[in-house]
């Protein structure tokens, strides 16, 4: 009886075992996928970012060996044993790099304005272009050290056209783009409140309002929801893009808000915390578009 028992435990040991080697088995070959090229302008760099130097060029039809990936760029072997990078989309138009979190994203972040555009002005003169700079570089900050991969229209009091901004984030393939603007009423002190933009609703950019707007909850002033907004940054844009209003400027109680240090740090804390919803894919969405 003994012996029975120990050949059965003998039995389901050994099962176990070959069910863990078909399982490594299967994740090994879909982790080191092979892959055939479909565009024109693949090619390999130094590293996965879009100004590391190229080191050659990949033949369309050719085949990849993907054995690893940072962002949304893949490290390959190629069928003439070369390695190095190159982004997911120079694969083809279909290839995608899974993105579960928000260490994987790469996030184009945009501060309104600036350089020869001031933007709306407040009560006593003061410029939004200063806001949307020190809101964005704040943001900026604190998804760094979340491990996103950002990049910013500006980082200074430059001047950057409409049409360069959108750009950006096609050119980098990003994740998010989120664009800092504050709002102006036709007369001072007649409106409040922030509203979250976004263009598209089929390209992600209206889930991506919808988190974000969900968790400003708490900043004081009024949230007037999620709207659709025909702003360049946004119509061109095919990345998940929206536009947040962050208060009225020329209200002397919005704009008391917006220079203060707590309700900066809340806006861009709760901005991390909606980018987090959308990466994750967490259905928590606690605002509806008032177009949708």
């Amino acid at each position: 009886m003994q012996e029975s028992e120990n050949e059965n435990s003998s039995s389901y040991l050994w099962l176990i075992l070959l069910l863990f080697i078909a399982v490594l088995g299967f994740r090994t070959y879909t982790y080191f996928e092979q892959v055939p090229i479909e565009t024109e302008n693949a090619a390999l760099y130094e590293k996965p970012e879009i100004s590391a130097k190229k080191e050659c060029s990949i033949q369309k039809n050719s085949r990849v060996k993907v054995l690893k990936h940072k962002y949304n760029w893949v490290y390959v072997k190629t069928d003439k044993n070369k390695y190095g990078w190159m982004g997911s989309w120079m694969i083809s138009s279909d290839y995608k790099v899974p993105i579960n979190s928000i260490s994987e994203a790469t996030i184009v972040i945009d501060a309104g304005h600036g350089g020869e555009d001031s933007g709306a002005l407040s009560i006593q003169g003061k410029q939004e272009k200063t806001y949307t700079l020190k809101y964005a570089k704040q943001l900026a900050e604190k998804l760094r050290k979340e491990g996103a991969r950002v990049y910013m229209t500006r980082s200074s009091n430059e001047t950057v056209s409409l049409s360069k901004r959108p750009l950006l984030a096609e050119q980098v393939h990003a994740d998010a783009f989120i664009s800092f603007h504050f709002d102006s009423s036709p007369q001072n002190n007649t409106a409040t409140g922030f509203t979250t933009y976004y263009y598209h609703k089929d390209n992600g950019s209206l889930r991506l309002a919808n988190d974000i707007n969900s968790q400003l909850t708490s900043l004081g002033i009024d949230n007037r929801g999620v709207d659709f907004g025909n702003f360049l940054v946004l119509r061109d844009n095919t990345r998940p893009a929206v536009l947040l209003e962050s208060g009225y400027i020329n209200s002397a109680r919005d704009f008391s808000m917006i220079t203060d240090s707590n309700y900066q740090n809340q806006v861009t804390s709760d901005v991390v915390k909606g980018l987090k919803l959308f990466f994750e894919g967490k259905d928590e969405n606690t605002v509806i578009s008032n177009n949708s």
